[in-house]
């Protein structure tokens, strides 16, 4: 076995489409992957049920969800029942944002590899066909991964994990382009704000809309699940 196919790799992953996408990407490049869901107090928790199915599906080497309870702060339509989720396109950054949500889930990739001995985390962050959050940029990628080289031992010793964002300037037609060829099967995924208990779209919020529109012009049947359908 080559050096490659042994090494792990921490890969957040939300249940959604972008996720299992990287996911499926990392395995494919031989990392044996370790897959990391953070139960954040989302109200959606359809998705949790979904990551469990994803990573079963994928066999990763192990699966750990932790939870981190940022409804009590509030602030974000995902993790308030008081906000709703919008059904239209917003101006500036949408109210679904929630707060220091990625800095957070990095932080404890990062916690996790280098605790595995891995150098090498996966997100699925993407800035062209997104809403617009400031931590799914290059900028905050490119910082994170300055600030992980100076706060962990690993770092210090010049072994800082690289932060692969693999799909950063996709746009969503592209990545699921790359997901059918590496076998994603996207019935799997749900990717919708206010997916209900059987994990069905809503087929009207924001990320409903992208994830349509990525399907329509990637030319390829969507095969997404929808409420009252």
């Amino acid at each position: 076995m080559s050096e490659k196919a042994v090494k792990k790799a921490v890969v957040l992953l939300s249940g959604g489409l972008d996720s299992t996408t990287v996911l499926a990407l990392a395995r494919s490049q031989g990392f044996e992957c370790y897959a990391l869901t953070v139960n954040y107090g989302q109200t959606h928790v359809s998705e949790l049920q979904a990551a469990k199915r994803i990573a079963e599906k994928f066999a990763v080497a192990r699966h750990q969800i932790l939870k981190v309870d940022m409804s009590c702060f509030g602030g974000s339509a995902l993790t308030d029942p008081s906000i709703a989720v919008p059904t239209e396109p917003s101006q500036g950054i949408p109210v679904t944002y929630v707060p220091a949500r990625n800095t957070i889930m990095l932080s404890l990739a990062m916690a996790w590899a280098e605790v595995l001995g891995s150098e090498d985390i996966f997100i699925g962050v993407n800035a062209v066909d997104y809403s617009g959050y400031p931590d799914c940029r290059p900028d905050f990628i490119q910082a994170f991964t300055q600030m992980a080289a100076l706060a962990t031992k690993a770092g210090r010793e010049g072994r800082g994990p690289t932060i692969h964002t693999p799909l950063i300037e996709k746009s969503k037609a592209e990545i699921i382009r790359l997901g059918m060829e590496l076998g994603v099967d996207y019935v799997d995924t749900v990717t919708c704000y206010q997916a209900d208990e059987k994990g069905r779209a809503c087929g009207v919020c924001e990320a409903c809309r992208l994830r349509k529109e990525g399907f329509e012009s990637a030319k390829i049947p969507d095969p997404t699940s929808y409420q009252n359908m």
